[in-house]
């Protein structure tokens, strides 16, 4: 076995143990430490893919002497080493571009903790990524848990406090659930190493023994990670959570720990379940039904705000639903396109949170469009960060959101049922996004309610420059040059479900 094989745990445990050397610096000091750690997990996770891609199949590596099924494994295909990568450098982009709000938001004597939460928040999306024991799962589900209403409620303003609260009971909710289908699992099967899972899935499947039970896992398992991930009806935390935050955390939640939440589902749907047992049980038009729900939902609360970031907030809701519709329509090209939709909101969203900061800024600290009127002058960066961040939204050529929509459409003609009914969803959507995107940035460069006094230049924001032109790139680049990373992706489903 490669020497590389060993960097996702590194990484892992690097990260658990950033998280406690944290809490003993300065924040300046845990800040760059938390930075220099995103960009080597990133860099290593670019090792472990170029691992995989030339064995041509998943690696799996066994932590301690004791074999499977008792001991346990972390798995590497192609997706996971792309994931971990990908995560770690949007989550370098949210603490890069969140510096100056990080500054200012957060006490000078409780700074260092917002980045133990942070390393927290990168131990526990690499673990659901890598990992290969569901119930090594579940426990670094509830440290992101814990870790996410740190940096949500480390911005003592009052409405955080009462934002983590929600967000809290949603969360437990939904980790309830997941340990409630886990147990389920655990006692008709005996196991809990998802090789042994699946086996064990296949033959209860095959003789039709436990059936009400294993659906009854499934369905627990599934909707667990949906009220986390945000799935309507169980969204109403977002407006407050995203809202309230410091921007750094506002990236950081939409863009990362939600998709971290989504991954992990995916995971167990073809690694543990299989897509034969999944799509067989019915789930899946559950999830398409309340996709499509979120969705629609997600926008017109979106349009009804009068707050920037809480509009931001309500759009989350609608991109989770897209994941989903994705997921219910297919176990091919709908996760194919619910895959690609993962990788674009986690880029783009975190984009657009950090412009509306920096506008907000601009046009003194108001969030209300009212004041935002021609803060796209006075900055004129954010300002063009934020529109090309709406066109992906909406879904315009040449950006990652248009390929999206792109690949459900493709994904839907697989099924005549659910054909005509996903089209116009995606059409109806797009008008609701093109009516509350376009409207703020027409609002963006509208003559302004006062005169501001002088263009914000980027030396003056170095920081945030520094983030957001990679986020462009990246979400031009994808768009652009789609068809390799789709290629990519295919070859990945591939190996998701297979053994190493």
């Amino acid at each position: 076995m490669s020497f590389c094989a060993n960097f996702p745990l590194f990484c892992i445990v690097g990260s658990l143990v950033c998280s406690v050397v944290s809490s003993m610096l300065t924040g300046k000091t845990a800040r760059r430490l938390s930075m220099v750690l995103t960009m080597t997990v990133a860099v290593l996770g670019v090792f472990v893919l170029q691992m995989v891609r030339l064995q041509g199949e998943p690696v799996t590596y066994l932590m301690g002497h004791f074999p499977h099924p008792w001991g346990n494994e972390i798995r590497m295909g192609l997706l996971e080493p792309l994931f971990s990568c990908y995560f770690s450098m949007v989550l370098f982009l949210c603490l890069l571009g969140g510096r100056k709000h990080l500054i200012a938001d957060l006490e000078p004597e409780k700074s260092q903790l917002y980045f133990v939460m942070a390393d927290l928040i990168q131990a526990a999306l690499l673990v659901l990524v890598y990992t290969n024991d569901l119930f090594t799962g579940y426990v670094f589900i509830e440290i992101c848990t814990i870790a996410s209403c740190g940096i949500l409620m480390i911005r003592q303003i009052g409405r955080t406090t009462l934002a983590s609260v929600r967000y809290m009971i949603f969360s437990l909710i939904g980790s309830g659930l997941f340990l409630m289908g886990s147990a389920v699992l655990y006692d008709i099967t005996g196991h809990l190493l998802i090789p042994s899972l699946r086996q064990a899935v296949e033959e209860l499947a095959a003789s039709g023994q436990y059936r009400i039970p294993l659906v009854s896992a499934i369905c627990l398992i599934t909707v667990g990670l949906a009220i986390k991930s945000g799935l309507f009806p169980f969204h109403y935390w977002m407006p407050d959570t995203y809202g309230y935050a410091t921007p750094c955390s506002s990236g950081i939640l939409s863009g990362l720990v939600s998709k971290g939440y989504l991954f992990f589902l995916l995971k167990l749907i073809f690694s543990v379940f299989g897509t034969k047992v999944f799509y067989g049980s019915g789930v899946q038009n559950v999830l398409f039904v309340f996709g499509i729900c979120g969705i629609i939902f997600g926008s017109v609360g979106a349009i009804q705000e009068n707050d920037i970031f809480r509009m931001l907030a309500n759009s989350s809701a609608a991109q989770i639903g897209y994941i989903f519709l994705g997921i219910g329509i297919s176990p091919a090209h709908g996760v194919l396109a619910a895959l690609f939709h993962i990788l674009n909101h986690a880029v783009t969203k975190p984009a657009l949170f950090l412009a509306a900061s920096a506008l907000s800024d601009a046009a003194g600290g108001s969030k209300r469009f009212k004041e935002l009127q021609g803060s796209g002058y006075a900055n004129p960066l954010a300002g063009a960060m934020f529109t090309l961040g709406a066109f992906s939204m909406i879904g315009v050529p040449l950006t990652m959101g248009f390929m999206s929509k792109y690949l459900l459409a493709m994904a839907a003609l697989e099924t005549q049922k659910k054909l005509m009914l996903t089209l116009v969803v995606l059409a109806v959507s797009t008008i609701l996004n093109t009516f509350y995107f376009a409207r703020t940035v027409i609002r963006l460069y509208n003559t302004p309610q006062r005169v501001f006094s002088q263009k914000v230049r980027i030396r003056s924001q170095w920081s945030y420059a520094l983030a957001a032109i990679p986020f462009a790139l990246l979400n031009l680049t994808a768009g652009i040059f789609t068809a390799p990373l789709i290629s990519f992706l295919e070859h990945g489903m591939e190996l998701f479900g297979k053994a190493g």
